[in-house]
Order: structure tokens, then C-alpha cells, then sequence
């Protein structure tokens, strides 16, 4: 190689690099002092390092097919920085993106662009913060309890004011949950502190107080004893499941909202990007976030329904093993749960394929479906196969993924994996429900049947829809432009 070109490789690295600690600096600066959450293509971008944000930008280039450099980024950042907005969340990939588009050449600058662009955040109605509270601390309620605090910023949305667990509230037990959430096996270290305040049992969690609320009924809380008002109870231990019980929550001082965090029966399932808008936030006060395998396939399905028609399909679904099942074999009420888990694939039933057709009602009775648990602790694969009305291609399949995964209602959902060596660990973190692999799609030879791959992180990934859906019915959804 040319020295003089390798010095002038050097330089261009150097140079993107200081852009990129620039990019951090303005990124962080609008999330904690104006509410303005920054991502990627949907990827989350605050607290990354330089390299993993030169890397989120070699991906979205591979993305869209198009370089995406950090260096327009940055302008439009700055620019993004020097106008008023609410609380938001940008993607300032697609605006990269559609910065360069022929149809927007004739902005003679960034902020020009950003100003017609972010036009409809003007008028974008104010949101009022909402108290939260956590029923339940187990895988869910602690993955919960770490993205809402990572990401209160300035308190303008979703504020965890307690978390509700059974037994008391020693300070042994505060301490072995704290240390809980402070250390994951699955999901690494908390990027945080969480500090024991054994005095007023609670833990301060980034500094912030989180009451630990001990309880066996949910009526018998008094939630107004704690400063806590209007509240929205996330319900994660999953022992409530239909709206009897669920109504136990509202008999509790200080609640109005109940979330479920599980299938529920007799109140709204919901997978949000797909059937919340059919449910008004005042249209009633217990809800459903249906389960994890359900919000992967959901949004997936319905872009196969509503471009190409379902006739008839099966799903059949790869489970990580769950706290259900045994460590060893012991007595279980289901026969091949007892068996265990760490060192078996173990066929069940799901009821995946009912649940996906409550959302699309247009495929009841079109699918069957069952699943195999499998000895990993996190990180589950769907696989749908598909019977369609109409014909299409692998590059049309794909295709009509990729929109929606760069488009539409379905963005935050859907995310599209160009890889040729995904497996389940690469998932885990992922915060999207249905990662699509579209370089394991199999398409017949007359083009009615496909087989199409979808992992999910089956607790990220449905936790961060739950947390979506918990900001619809709370109605402090800000200002979004993907």
C-alpha cells in the first residue's frame, strides 16, 4: 500500500472518530436536558460507545443500501439541537437517509431539512408524566424496572414509583433484590446504580427512591401512602390472569390503569404497532400485553395477511426454557415440563396462533400452532409456515419485509436482519419483538408456500413492548419520526 494513502486512512479514521464523540456528546446532551431520545434504525443509541456507534452506521448503510455517515449525522444533529421541539423520538438514520434522497436536493441546508422535516412536532399536544408501578419482580418485572430507569431522562413519561413484591422487606431481602438488578446472567450489568435504603425500604435506582412495597393481595396496597397517584400497575408476577382478578389492583388507593404482562382472559389482548389503536387509552382500565411469542409473530403475520393473504399457516416456535419448567426431573402438573430443562428439548403446546388471531381477526381458524422448549436461557425462534393467497418470490417476501421494517406502523416492531450467521445469542438485547431473518426465508417453486425465520429475545424484546404499550394507555406517547 501507498504510505501517503495509509496516512490519509489514518486520518479520515481519526476524523470520523472525534465526529463520533462529538455525535455521543449532542445525542446525551438532548436526552438528558430536553427529553429528546436519539436512535439509529431503531437501534438504541444512548450510553453507546464510539464503536459501537461507527458500527450502528456501517449497518444502516447496509440497511438502506446507502452510506450513511456519521458526518451528516452530525450536522443534522447540530441542527436538530438549534431548533425547539418536544419531548421526541427521532430516528436520525432515516433522516440521514432521506436527507440525501433526490427528492429533498433542493434543501440548501440541514437545519432547512430538519425544520420542514420535525414541522408536526409544533403542534404536538403537551404530556403529562404518569406514575408506575411494578406487581411483581421476576424476570419481566426486573428488565422493566431497569429500561424505565435507564430511560426517565428529565421524568416527562413513565415515572417507576414502586415495585410490589411478596414477603418482607428486610434489609437482606432489599439488598438480594437489589443485587438482582444490579447483575444479570442473561442481560449483563445494569448501566446504573442501585443503591439499598433500608430505612424507608426502598432502593434509589440512578438516585431515584422506588418504594419496595410488600404485599400478598393487590387491594390491600395504599399506593397514596407513598405519593403515588392515577397509577398504572404493570402486573408481571403472572398469578392474575383474567379481569376478575386483575380488578383486585383497582380496589388499591392510588391506581387507575392495570397492565398485564401475560395472555389475559376477558380484557383487550394487545400487540402494540398492531391492534392498540383499536383500544382508546379511556376505553377501559385492564389491559393485556398478550405474550412474547405473540408480539413476535403478530407484526410479521399481518404484513403477510395484509399484502399477500394468509390462507393457512402453522407456527411452530423454539422456546428458551422459563422458570416453569424444573431444573431437574421432579413433579411438574404438565408431563414433560417435570423433565429438565437444561438438558432437554421439550415439546408444549402454545396458544400463539389463537393469540395472533385475536389481534388479526382475519386468520381465525387459519392457523395451528405448538412449541419446543430448548436449553438456552434466553433468545426464541418462530417459525411460520405459510400457505398464501397470492404468488410472490423470495426477493418479493424480503422485499415487502424490509419496507415495513424501514416504514409504516410497524417500525418499532419489525427489525430485518441482513446476516448470514445469526444465531440466538445475537439477538439477546434486541429491543424490537420479531427479528426477521431474511436470509433463512424458503420460498416453493410456485410461489404460494414460504417459510419464514423470526427470533425474538423473548424478554427484552417483549418487555420493551410492554413498555410501549404502557406509554399508549398512559397517554405520554411523545412526538416520534421514523
Amino acid at each position: 500500500m501507498n504510505p501517503s494513502n495509509y496516512e490519509k486512512e489514518l486520518a479520515f479514521q481519526a476524523d470520523r472518530r472525534k465526529a463520533t464523540t462529538e455525535f455521543i456528546k449532542i445525542v446525551s446532551d438532548l436526552w438528558y436536558d430536553r427529553a429528546i431520545e436519539v436512535v439509529l434504525f431503531r437501534n438504541q443509541i444512548i450510553d453507546k460507545n464510539v464503536s459501537d456507534i461507527i458500527n450502528l452506521h456501517e449497518y444502516a448503510g447496509q440497511f438502506v443500501q446507502k452510506p450513511i455517515s456519521i458526518f451528516d449525522s452530525v450536522e443534522l444533529l447540530r441542527a436538530i439541537g438549534d431548533i425547539k421541539l418536544p419531548p421526541s423520538k427521532l430516528d436520525i438514520g432515516k433522516l440521514t437517509y432521506e436527507y440525501h434522497s433526490e427528492e429533498n436536493s433542493n434543501f440548501h441546508n440541514a437545519k432547512a431539512f430538519i425544520v420542514e422535516r420535525l414541522k408536526d412536532a409544533r403542534s404536538y399536544p403537551e404530556i403529562a408524566p404518569r406514575d408506575v408501578v411494578l406487581y411483581g419482580m421476576g424476570r419481566i418485572g426486573r428488565l422493566l424496572a431497569r429500561e424505565l430507569m435507564a430511560k426517565t431522562g428529565k421524568g416527562n413519561q413513565l415515572r417507576l414509583r414502586a415495585i410490589v413484591a411478596r414477603g418482607s422487606m428486610t434489609p437482606e431481602v432489599l439488598e438480594k433484590r437489589a443485587a438482582l438488578l444490579r447483575t444479570d446472567s442473561v442481560h449483563g450489568p445494569f448501566s446504573g446504580t442501585v443503591e439499598v435504603d433500608a430505612k424507608n425500604k426502598a432502593l434509589l435506582i440512578n438516585g431515584t427512591t422506588v418504594h419496595m412495597i410488600s404485599a400478598e393481595d393487590p387491594a390491600e396496597v395504599d399506593y397514596t401512602h407513598f405519593g403515588i397517584q392515577d397509577a398504572l400497575v404493570i402486573d408481571n408476577t403472572g398469578a392474575f390472569r383474567d379481569k376478575a382478578a386483575l380488578e383486585r389492583h383497582l380496589q388499591a388507593l392510588g391506581v387507575s390503569k392495570v397492565l398485564l404482562t401475560a395472555p389475559g382472559k376477558d380484557i383487550p389482548n394487545i400487540v402494540h404497532g398492531v391492534n392498540h389503536r383499536a383500544y382508546l387509552p379511556d376505553s377501559g382500565a385492564i389491559f393485556s400485553a398478550a405474550s412474547c411469542t405473540t408480539n413476535a409473530i403478530t407484526p410479521v403475520l399481518k404484513v403477510i395477511e395484509d399484502s399477500l393473504g394468509i390462507r393457512k399457516g402453522h407456527l411452530e416456535t423454539i422456546h428458551a426454557y422459563t422458570n416453569d419448567q424444573n431444573l431437574v426431573d421432579n413433579m411438574h402438573n404438565k408431563y414433560r415440563r417435570g423433565r429438565a430443562a437444561g438438558l432437554n428439548m421439550v415439546i408444549t403446546e402454545t396458544g400463539a396462533g389463537e393469540a395472533a388471531a385475536k389481534a388479526l381477526p382475519s386468520l381465525e381458524g387459519k392457523l395451528t400452532s405448538n412449541a419446543i422448549r430448548v436449553p438456552v436461557p434466553n433468545g426464541s425462534l418462530a417459525i411460520l409456515h405459510l400457505e398464501l393467497n397470492q404468488k410472490t418470490s423470495l426477493n418479493g417476501v424480503n422485499t415487502l419485509l424490509k419496507k415495513y421494517a424501514l416504514e409504516g406502523d410497524l417500525v418499532e416492531q419489525i427489525k430485518y436482519s441482513l446476516s448470514n450467521e445469526l444465531v440466538s445469542t445475537d439477538i439477546i438485547g434486541t429491543s424490537a419483538p420479531a427479528i426477521y431473518d431474511s436470509r433463512a426465508t424458503i420460498v416453493s417453486a410456485d410461489g404460494k408456500n414460504v417459510v419464514l425465520y423470526v427470533w425474538y429475545d423473548n424478554e427484552f424484546g417483549y418487555a420493551h413492548q410492554v413498555i410501549r404499550l404502557a406509554k399508549y394507555l398512559a397517554k405520554v406517547r411523545r412526538y416520534t419520526y421514523y
